[in-house]
């Protein structure tokens, strides 16, 4: 009688972790029906916890995102880029002294990552000051209006959170500009 291996299922290889914007949450309500929500899953925070970025480029992430919302960035068009208008110009009266201080950060933040235009700057801005997924970036904006690969978008937002944190000056025993 011959031997006869058993077969043995093929094992598919683990896809890898994909990172989430909101997670599922399922609760039942008062009246005992359940109830899913979506919560928002904070991808900085994530990076931070899973040690991929530095509490140095967290805050300086955090500074960022602080002052995009500020200066009302985030509902400001894309193709629209001019930060701060000159004095007396159409709509400068719009602004706050606030906004206007806000957005000067923002342009200093952009200068120091290459501009919107450079890789870095084009992540820090959708990622971190838009609030887009890393995946979303990557696939629909991309650097240049190309797509990239995942794990590259995540390596290109933590070398720019890096600049950022320089820009900043974290990690150099001084003030943050």
């Amino acid at each position: 009688m011959s031997a006869r291996k058993k077969k043995t299922p093929k094992q598919r290889k683990p896809s890898p972790p994909r990172p989430l914007m909101t997670r599922e949450v399922t609760e039942n309500d008062p009246d005992g029906l359940r109830v899913v929500h979506h919560r928002v899953v904070d991808t900085l925070g994530r990076m931070r916890e899973a040690g991929t970025i530095t509490p140095e480029m967290h805050d300086a992430a955090r500074d960022f995102q602080a002052a995009f919302t500020i200066a009302s960035l985030d509902r400001m068009p894309s193709a629209s880029l001019v930060l701060v208008q000159p004095p007396g110009t159409r709509g400068s009266g719009d602004l706050s002294d606030a906004q206007v201080g806000a957005r000067e950060r923002v342009g200093r933040a952009m200068d120091a990552l290459g501009g919107i235009s450079s890789p870095a700057g084009s992540c820090v801005w959708h990622i971190v000051g838009l609030q887009c997924s890393i995946r979303e970036w990557a696939l629909r904006k991309g650097w240049g209006g190309r797509s990239v690969k995942h794990e590259q978008a995540q390596g290109m937002l933590v070398a720019a959170l890096g600049v950022l944190a320089k820009h900043y000056g974290y990690g150099r025993g001084r003030d943050r500009r």
